[in-house]
Order: structure tokens, then sequence, then C-alpha cells
């Protein structure tokens, strides 16, 4: 018998040790220091034998609120998912990813959110990628077009770590383009936007007639021979205010031969290049989502201003509450959704259910690829129900 539950400060320590061995093992063995290390926010959970005085799995949760089709949602990070090798092909992470999944049902999570070391994994247990992201290394010259739009509006000022208040009417007007973003608050935004293991980032800001449009989060790599300014993160609220990032980049040509930065798979900036060919663009996948609980999420969630009515068997091998047929009942674009007996128009897994939800397949777009079947009009139902919206989650956790 296994037990599920939170570690205490008592547990520090071990936590540490699997943190180090499980994420950085060529550091090799870390003398753990209590006064040097920097406890994260979030909560630890463990899964414990009987016979066994430190767990034989962890992981730690945060707890947040997401923005899913314009619409508030309880959210919740998982992360630092680890077994020791001592304890590996035993089924423990199996179990606490189950046990996972039963607190966040209990506490009314809508979505769960993770970084995967391996997708496949994952998927099996029900979540799916939420979110492609491109990633772009541009020679500096390539920006110059920025600096020349732009020309002298606004200033630049540098800011600290601590300056979440003034930035996030930056990140909430740039937030509301995408699905699926996290409602950060100034604990979160300092300790995970912000942090580093070695130094703080720079943080600077563009203001104009007094008020922030656009921030960069960034460091650097390389000396005198060869610089990389690498951004962390960017936002802004308008096209003018992008402008100013991208020269705001340009203006370290002293500093830096190239400029590396992540957008969302859109090709706003890539449009804006008058040499794109001589920007390398790579596509990767981006963090996962899951749907914990299928009644109360799309009952929650928000539709377009329609009528519609259709019965989904979702399939679950890790969560029983979602294993079976729902309908799904929109009356002027509000939804109802509960347990029936009756027929169903639509069959798919609960990965899949998540991805169409969050806004990052269309049904018609999982049909093609064999992971929804539907019968008569549901698919087209669901194309309308649940139309395909940029969804994009910068936060690493």
């Amino acid at each position: 018998m296994t037990e599920y539950k939170p570690i205490d400060d008592d547990g520090a320590e071990t936590v540490y040790e699997y943190m180090q061995y499980g994420f950085r093992p060529q550091n090799g063995p870390v003398e753990f220091d209590p006064d040097n290390i920097r406890r994260p926010i979030g909560d630890r959970r463990g899964l414990y034998t009987d016979d066994g005085a430190d767990p034989v799995a962890i992981c730690r949760h945060y707890w947040f609120d997401v923005s899913v089709r314009g619409r508030t949602h309880p959210g919740a990070g998982l992360t630092s998912v680890i077994t020791p090798p001592e304890h590996r092909r035993n089924g423990y992470v199996s179990d606490i990813l189950s046990e996972t999944l039963v607190e966040y049902e209990k506490r009314g999570r809508h979505f769960s959110i993770l970084r995967p070391f391996d997708y496949g994994f994952y998927r099996s247990f029900g979540w799916d990628t939420a979110n492609e992201v491109r990633n772009y290394d541009c020679p500096v010259e390539t920006l110059s077009f920025a600096a020349k739009t732009l020309g002298t509006k606004g200033e630049y000022r540098q800011l600290g770590v601590d300056s979440f208040d003034t930035l996030a009417p930056v990140y909430e007007s740039f937030s509301n383009n995408y699905s699926l973003t996290i409602e950060r608050d100034a604990e979160w935004w300092r300790h995970r936007v912000c942090y580093s293991r070695d130094n703080d980032p720079y943080v600077y800001a563009w203001f104009k007639n007094g008020e922030p449009r656009a921030y960069l989060v960034f460091r650097f790599t390389g000396d005198y021979h060869g610089r990389t300014m690498h951004v962390r993160e960017f936002a802004y609220t308008d096209e003018e205010a992008l402008h100013a990032v991208l020269a705001f980049c340009y203006n370290h040509d002293s500093q830096a031969d190239t400029i590396t930065f992540h957008a969302a798979d859109d090709t706003v900036f890539r449009d804006l290049l008058e040499s794109p060919d001589k920007v390398e663009c790579t596509l990767s996948t981006g963090p996962m989502v899951r749907v914990v609980d299928v009644e109360s999420t799309l009952s929650a969630l928000s539709y377009p201003n329609l009528d519609a009515d259709v019965v989904l068997a979702v399939s679950d091998a890790v969560a029983d509450w979602n294993d079976g047929r729902f309908r799904l009942t929109v009356t002027d674009g509000v939804g109802h959704c509960e347990t029936t007996t009756a027929d169903s128009a639509v069959r798919l897994d609960i990965a899949a259910l998540s991805q169409l939800a969050v806004g990052h397949r269309s049904a018609t777009d999982l049909s093609r690829s064999g992971r929804l079947e539907g019968v008569g009009d549901a698919i087209a139902t669901l194309d309308r129900l649940f139309p395909s919206i940029p969804v994009y989650i910068r936060d690493r956790f």
C-alpha cells in the first residue's frame, strides 16, 4: 500500500537530493545547505510505502488561474515528478499521477499544465500538447528595420525584478491574444519569470506618454568574441510597442551578435522582417494540458452565442470520473455538461478533449488524425462550439 501526502519542511533535504539526481545528475552529489537553498513556491507531495520513511516518488503543485477562451478557470501546474532509481519500475509514478488528479478534482481545478520530459509518456496519462513555440535566432542587423520605423518615440527604462505591478497591464494586454495564459501575481513573476540560479536577468520596459507599453526580460552569454542576447520573455500592447521591443534588441548591436527569443506559433514577427531568410526559425513543442474534470470544465467554458446539444463518449484510463458519456448542452452560449446514458455522437479520449477545450486543435483536425470519431453533423457542431484559437503558455515550472 502507498500513501500520498504533503512533504513538510523536514523533508526538504530529501526533495533536494531527489531533484539534484533527477534533473542535474551531471553535477554529482551536492551537499544540502539549508541556509543557501531557494525554496520554490508551490506545494510538495510525496508517495510513501508502509515500510519507508522517505517517499518513493515526489512531485510539486502550483496553484494558479488560467484564462481559457476569455474566461478565468482554476488551474494547476505539475512539476518535479521524480522517482529515485532504487524505486523505479514499480508503478510509483503512475500512482502519484493518479493521486495528483484526485487532489486536483477535489480542489475544483479545471486544467492541469506541465512541461514534460517525454510527450508520449504523459500523453498516456491524459495530458497532451497545448501549443507549439517558434524559436528565433536573429543576427542583430536583421532587426534594424524596427529602429527605423520606431523613430524616437517613447523611452526605455531599466526596472528591477520586483517590477510586476508596473508591467502587469502590458502582460495582461498581451495575454488577451491567447488562450491558456496564466494569471500572474508578483510572487509568480519574481520566482518563475525572473528566476535565475546565478544572476538576476535584466528587465527593461518601453514607456510612451508615461505608460508602459512593452517589456523585455533578458540575459547575455558569451564574450567579446561572440555574445548572444537571450530574451527570456517580452510582451507588448500593440504593433508600435512590438517595434520598440525589436528596436531595443537592435540597439545592442555593439554588445551582441545574435538575438534569441521564442514566440507563439504565428507569423506576426516573421512578416515584419525585411530579410526573413537570414533569420533561423525552428518550431518546437510547448507544454501539455489536461482537463481534470469533464463535467465541471465543459460546464464552465465560454461558448459562441448559439444553441447545440451533443453527447460525447470520453475515455480516460486514469481518472475514472471522466470515463463515460457526457451530454453537453449549450443555450445562448451558456454550457451545461452532465453524465448520460444516451447514445454518443462523438468518441475521443481525454487528451484529445483537452486540446479541443483550450483551442489548440479543432474537432475536424482531431478527426483527420483519427483521434476523434463523430457521426452525422457532430463534428461540425463541435467545430462551432470549440473554434480553434491561438494558445500560448510562456511560463516555465
